[in-house]
């Protein structure tokens, strides 16, 4: 480290010497890791690169439509360019989509019908999905189990694997089994995320017993962290956040759904109406930074993958339990550390937001956050609100009080973040 950055470090930020000498040495064990993420980077970037020119994308896209938005060819071709990354048939991808939440529910809710059931192979999905399915603790208006949709789940194995005895077992005795639910990242869960290896596994053995299913991925948090997504190796559907991977920290809001076209054409009556579905839709002038940020999503996307592999090494060098390992495979961009202790849990995310660009004066506090059943303490000083793509971190106060990192949209900030964090102890 440059001796001036040090001087900077220490007496303006307050980052303890002892933290910054742990740093040097995360650092030292983190190359390898670096320079493998650094190579399915190049591939992603070179993939998306192909998509914009087979499409032949120019400033003509970057459209600004109004009203009912019929014919807009920005919308259209990134439709296209989205479809040509993942390798599906059809793709929807709109601003109008509130959050990733947003756009899995419209999945759900398009392709599910009553007497259908949903099954989950992860056990209990992300809580935010909690009342979109009809399981949370609120009165549940609205959800798929109000509808008539029935709902399942088996937990993996304690090793963080699937458990295909049961899911085998499950699938042969119950016959109204629609869609198959997996969540490729950890959430609120205390484990690695799905690899694709794992993923392509799964849905091969789903297939085989029952072809006809709806094997959807949860893909939030996952985007060009491999050099394959879901879609590739057999997922019918997936969703995601355009303020996370795939937005490159530049999309201002929305979400996608990838997959077999006629399961998104489902998807879009629920985005809009039958009939309609992703033919109409204004887009308010947002068609250029959707464009741009999908281009930088590649290397914004392995900038946050870096800063967690840095917090991982750094954080168990300092004595916490840590997951994954930073040498682990990965296949999301977030760092789970486990404090046992609510105050250091909340000191930890208070360094964070210490650490933001923007908001770095305010003391963020845990609140009743909607689409939670815990409070949850939430670090995010970032460009765009809510956007999990910049340096945030977040935790729901319960036992044993793990904090979940993510994002930074370049690794320079994510390591100074984390080491105030650290420091902030």
């Amino acid at each position: 480290m440059i001796e001036f950055t040090k001087k900077l470090l220490i007496d303006k930020y307050k980052i303890k010497e002892s933290v910054i000498d742990l740093s040097e040495k995360a650092l030292e064990d983190v190359k390898d890791e670096f320079y493998r993420y650094d190579s399915i980077r190049e591939y992603n970037q070179l993939k998306v690169l192909n998509a914009f020119q087979e499409e032949r994308i120019s400033e003509s896209h970057f459209t600004n439509s109004t009203g009912y938005g019929y014919g807009d060819i920005g919308r259209d071709s990134l439709d296209k360019v989205y479809a040509k990354i993942f390798k599906t048939e059809s793709a929807l991808v709109r601003p109008h989509f509130v959050n990733g939440t947003h756009a899995i529910g419209a999945a759900l809710f398009g392709n599910l019908r009553p007497g259908d059931t949903m099954f989950s192979i992860c056990g209990t999905p992300y809580d935010t999905l909690h009342n979109i399915i009809g399981i949370s603790k609120e009165k549940n208006v609205g959800s798929l189990m109000e509808y008539g949709v029935k709902y399942r789940k088996i937990d993996l194995t304690e090793k963080g694997e699937f458990n295909f005895k049961d899911i085998e077992k499950v699938l042969r005795e119950d016959e109204s089994i629609k869609l198959v639910h997996i969540q490729r990242s950890t959430g609120y869960g205390w484990r690695k995320a799905l690899t694709i290896d794992e993923i392509e596994e799964v849905i091969k053995f789903i297939k085989d017993i029952k072809e006809n299913v709806i094997c959807f991925i949860d893909n939030c948090y996952g985007e060009f962290i491999d050099v394959k997504e879901p879609t590739e190796v057999g997922a019918d559907l997936a969703a995601g956040s355009l303020i996370k991977n795939i937005g490159g920290g530049i999309a201002p809001t929305g979400g996608y759904i990838v997959g077999k076209e006629k399961y998104i054409t489902q998807a879009s009556y629920r985005l809009t109406i039958p009939g309609i579905g992703g033919e109409c839709g204004s887009t308010f002038g947002v068609m250029r930074a959707l464009y741009q940020g999908l281009f930088l999503a590649p290397h914004v996307s392995i900038e946050a993958l870096k800063g967690a592999v840095f917090c991982s090494r750094l954080m168990e060098l300092a004595g916490f339990e840590v997951l994954p390992k930073f040498n682990d495979s990965r296949s999301d961009i977030i760092q789970a550390i486990k404090f046992n202790d609510k105050d250091k849990l909340i000191k930890f995310c208070k360094g964070i937001q210490k650490g933001s660009p923007i908001d770095s004066f305010v003391e963020c506090e845990p609140w009743d956050m909607p689409g939670y059943e815990d409070q949850v303490i939430m670090a995010a000083g970032s460009f765009i609100q809510g956007a999990s793509i910049e340096l945030s971190a977040d935790a729901p106060i319960r036992e044993p009080f793990i904090a979940y990192l993510q994002g930074g949209l370049t690794f320079e900030h994510a390591k100074i973040g984390v080491m105030m964090a650290l420091s902030n102890l």
